[in-house]
Order: structure tokens, then sequence, then C-alpha cells
């Protein structure tokens, strides 16, 4: 199972919770999981955020695989002009 990071700005969805581990085979899958498991983050993670796979910033690339061994970072779209 992977190791996942949440940004602090998105704990307040979980009640705290910041790190824990799931088993997802790609991007698609750990945002799916981590929706159902806490609801109030699922319309957070629909407004886009990025994942960091092991270090390896991803955006949109819902279908990249994550290895059982790595540390994703879920981290919250930064916005700007």
């Amino acid at each position: 199972m992977a190791k996942v990071v949440l940004t602090r700005g998105l704990t307040q969805f979980t009640g705290g919770e910041r790190e824990l581990e799931l088993d997802a085979e790609n991007i698609r899958q750990l945002l799916r999981a981590l929706g159902e498991r806490y609801p109030d983050l699922k319309p957070h993670l629909a407004d886009g955020v990025a994942i960091a796979i092991d270090g390896e910033i991803f955006q949109d690339a819902w279908l990249e695989p994550i290895p059982s061994d790595s540390e994703v970072h879920v981290i919250p779209q930064i916005v700007g002009g």
C-alpha cells in the first residue's frame, strides 16, 4: 500500500487525519478512494489537485501508476494569475 500524505489545508475535511495508507493502482483510483473515505474532501478533489508520487508532481494524469511502496502527496491546485 502507498503512504498518502495530505497537505494541512486538506486535513480540515478528514477530521485531522494527515497520513494514511491506501491501495490504489493509479491516480484516478486514489482520488476515488479518498473521496469515498472522506466525503467532505470529495468536492475539493474535484476542484483539482496535484499528486506527487515519490517527489514527481502529476496533474491530470489519471492513469499514472502508483507503485505500492510509494509516498504520495495530495496538493491543492495553486491558482494564480
